[in-house]
């Protein structure tokens, strides 16, 4: 008897109105997960499968971006670098004639100090009047012999103004400097520039005999980066535009002629750094 009216207790609540809502939104719910049951299956059959990465495919990658992107080369970014601390260095003297200050002689200088202290080589100012300097924002400003190292045939010039944004040059230690290295040479060759030319380091600890003022010149770093007239005194520096040298010199064979032929020498900067009584780095 307990067991039949039990059985017919849920046979009535079964059928109550409710009931029927409730299996109704079962039923949609077991669409709703089926549906969404066939979707995954259908998303596993049809997605991509993950590419596995070999060695291969990242050299080729690597290759298309090299081949695809167009880099500065070292010699553009030495020259980015530098370019802000180097200076045009004229020399002037009177004229006997007019009486009129004329340029005798164009060379090139770096900014070490950010005061606005360059070093250029002796030979560049000495015997001028006038020095003037000219820096690449265009500004141009007198400058005044500050000091000299006839041995190194280095001088220490001071410009009477600078630019707001005064950057002196970086320098790096001729320690680690072998044959070999890049180095490039930015100057003003024959009045022109600012210019850059790129070359290796071809030797150190080279001598060499200034033609101007007859001084023998030691402890050289020998460079074939193409440099002339007007180069004198300007940054030979590495591929990160650092400067590891003074371009003082070239070695023609025919002394009527002061025109490169591969062989140019920088005095090292530890030398050029103590002639301003300063340690290099």
């Amino acid at each position: 008897m307990k067991l039949r009216a039990f059985f017919a207790g849920l046979r009535k609540w079964v059928k109550r109105p409710d009931i029927g809502t409730v299996k109704s939104a079962l039923a949609g719910a077991a669409g709703a997960l089926a549906v969404l049951g066939i979707a995954a299956g259908l998303y596993a059959a049809f997605a991509p499968k993950p590419v596995r990465l070999t060695q291969e495919k990242i050299d080729a990658a690597v290759a298309h971006s090299l081949r695809e992107a167009v880099l500065p080369s070292p010699a553009a970014k030495a020259y980015e670098t530098i370019l802000p601390s180097v200076v045009r260095v004229n020399g002037y003297v009177t004229d006997p004639k007019t009486k009129e200050q004329v340029q005798y002689g164009v060379g090139t200088g770096v900014v070490i100090v950010d005061n606005g202290t360059i070093l250029t080589n002796l030979h560049v100012v000495q015997g001028a009047e006038k020095i003037k300097v000219t820096f690449m924002d265009g500004l141009e400003s007198e400058a005044y012999f500050s000091g000299a190292r006839p041995e190194h045939d280095l001088a220490v010039i001071r410009a009477l103004k600078i630019p707001d944004d005064m950057l002196a040059a970086t320098m790096a230690s001729t320690q680690n400097l072998a044959p070999g290295d890049h180095v490039f040479a930015v100057g003003f060759p024959f009045g022109i520039g600012p210019s850059v030319s790129a070359g290796i380091v071809s030797g150190l600890n080279r001598n060499f005999m200034s033609p101007e003022g007859k001084r023998m010149l030691s402890n050289l770093i020998q460079f074939d980066a193409a440099a002339n007239p007007g180069n004198s005194g300007g940054p030979l520096v590495t591929a990160e535009g650092e400067v590891v040298g003074i371009v003082t010199a070239i070695l023609n064979p025919n002394e009527n002629q002061r025109t490169f032929v591969g062989i140019g020498f920088a005095v090292p900067i530890e030398n050029a750094a103590s002639a301003v009584g300063m340690p290099p780095f």
